[in-house]
């Protein structure tokens, strides 16, 4: 599954979206919050910088460019310098944003959030100002966005309309967009709005409301995975959709198609910020369904990455690279540590990529002992990732003799598999692991300290690669084959 995953995300291309919306700006005030005004019981800003970022389907936009997709914006902006940051912010990630109407009497909707700076460092929103407008637009405007909407529709690959509820989507203009939207064949996907009147949505190919909006449209107080089954039905009928993802936050998504009812669980994290998780959901959705795949997967994409985003702070993008490294780590952690040759470059290619450290040393292991323990402890602290070269039974024969393996290289690959110290496992067949070695390519290359006079087979390559060679201390009297003596000895005795 991972496999697959990985691959979409890395071929999503650069889609098309028509982005409708509510684009806000962001404003962040950062300061040291390091008294109480003598005026008042409030904390005194002491103000250390100021960030600008793009807010509400804004936002989506920016998320849009992070997966490499490009956005179209359909949306308002007032005659104002926040209008001129906002289209700056935007055109910076690559939108087209010419279909953001100037309103003179409509400021360009601003949420300024002061935020302190506890120890410099760890950011705590004291105060959030909005400066806005939320009434329905005048019937000219809503004439001129129309008009821009058609224009730019055939440019599309899909349509999104992220509604934050500020006056934009009235009634009878949500209808038509979605309308003229299907007419041209194209997915329409929308994030509604809290207490919004979800008919307006009726038609659309996709709703993604999160727990409390769907509980509040569907009537279903939704507090577990049933619950929101029930809430997803009564939506897809009522509303005549293609499909209804609610998100659960710690639970994940609920999607309902014509054909799939499925929870799609995600995992535990430490919940930072949950500003603009939605905007990341529905940015991701967008992005994976016009790439053409089902939305099933596509909602798997969009768990992992709303994921991501919500232990960041503020509003925040989440990049292709960061979903690749999440479902790499995934796949890594739920997997079997035990990887063909093939199976395993192609893993250590991952973390080479990302600075991690590669030991590698081999052995028989064929009775596990304190020996071996205390060595492979050695070995996990010369790098990141230990991968442990086990001979096959086949090979063990060809040291040992015919009497050996006690354990057949199954059996010793999975006990060595439950060993956290063990990150991988690779099996051969020859006498000594040098062509594995090859394919390793290791940072670091370990032994114990009887090989040193024996000579370390690889020493030449991983040098010459610029790695090294490390020689491990031994718990003396400790081997497979002393253990192996011990119990035939005490067999013997017992007869």
């Amino acid at each position: 599954m991972y496999d697959e995953l990985i691959n979409i995300v890395q071929n999503l291309g650069s889609p098309k979206v028509l982005l409708a919306g509510d684009f806000l700006l962001d404003v962040y005030v950062y300061g040291d919050a390091l008294r109480i005004s003598p005026e008042a019981p409030v904390p005194v800003l002491k103000v250390v910088s100021r960030e600008c970022r793009p807010g509400g389907a804004a936002s989506v936009a920016a998320d849009l460019a992070a997966l490499g997709a490009k956005t179209i914006c359909l949306g308002t902006v007032g005659k104002d310098i926040n209008a001129k940051t906002l289209k700056m912010l935007l055109k910076g990630s690559g939108a087209d944003t010419s279909g953001l109407a100037e309103i003179a009497d409509r400021p360009t909707i601003t949420k300024q959030r002061f935020v302190g700076l506890a120890q410099h460092i760890h950011p705590q929103q004291l105060l959030r100002v909005d400066e806005e407008k939320d009434e329905p637009l005048d019937d000219k405007h809503y004439q001129k966005l129309l008009d821009l909407y058609k224009k730019k529709l055939s440019q599309a690959d899909i349509v999104c309309l992220q509604d934050y509820n500020k006056g934009l989507f009235e009634k009878s203009f949500c209808e038509s967009l979605i309308k003229l939207a299907k007419s041209a064949g194209k997915k329409i996907l929308i994030d509604p709005a809290p207490k919004a009147d979800f008919a307006k949505y009726t038609g659309a190919s996709a709703i993604t409301p999160n727990r409390l909006e769907a509980s509040i449209a569907s009537g279903i107080n939704i507090k577990a995975v049933d619950d929101a089954a029930k809430a997803a039905a009564i939506l897809i009928k009522k509303l005549n959709l293609d499909a209804v993802i609610i998100t659960l936050d710690k639970e994940g998504a609920y999607l309902k198609t014509k054909s799939v009812e499925l929870h799609i669980p995600t995992i535990i994290r430490k919940v930072y910020d949950i500003s603009g998780a939605g905007d990341v959901v529905l940015a991701s959705l967008a992005a994976a369904l016009a790439a053409g795949v089902d939305y099933e997967t596509a909602v798997q994409i969009s768990n992992v990455a709303g994921g991501i985003e919500v232990e960041k702070f503020g509003t925040a993008t989440v990049s292709i690279e960061e979903i690749v490294n999440e479902l790499m780590s995934r796949k890594q952690k739920s997997g079997s540590k035990i990887k063909s040759l093939d199976q395993l470059t192609g893993q250590l290619k991952w973390h080479k990529g990302h600075k991690q450290k590669t030991v590698f040393t081999n052995g028989c292991f064929d009775v596990l002992h304190r020996g071996h323990i205390e060595f492979l402890s050695f070995c996990k602290k010369q790098g990141d990732i230990v991968v442990l070269g086990l001979n096959s039974d086949k090979s063990v024969k060809t040291i040992k003799g015919p009497d050996r393996p006690v354990n057949n290289q199954l059996d010793r690959a999975a006990v060595l598999s439950a060993l956290e110290t063990v990150d991988y496992i690779v099996i051969f067949d020859e006498p000594d692991p040098l062509e594995t070695i090859k394919k390793v390519k290791p940072d670091v290359l370990v032994k114990g300290q009887d090989w040193a006079q024996k000579g370390v087979v690889g020493r030449e390559f991983v040098e010459a690669a610029g790695g090294k060679v490390v020689l491990a201390p031994l718990v003396e009297g400790k081997s497979s084959t002393n253990t192996i003596e011990k119990m035939e000895s005490l067999k013997k005795n017992k007869k």
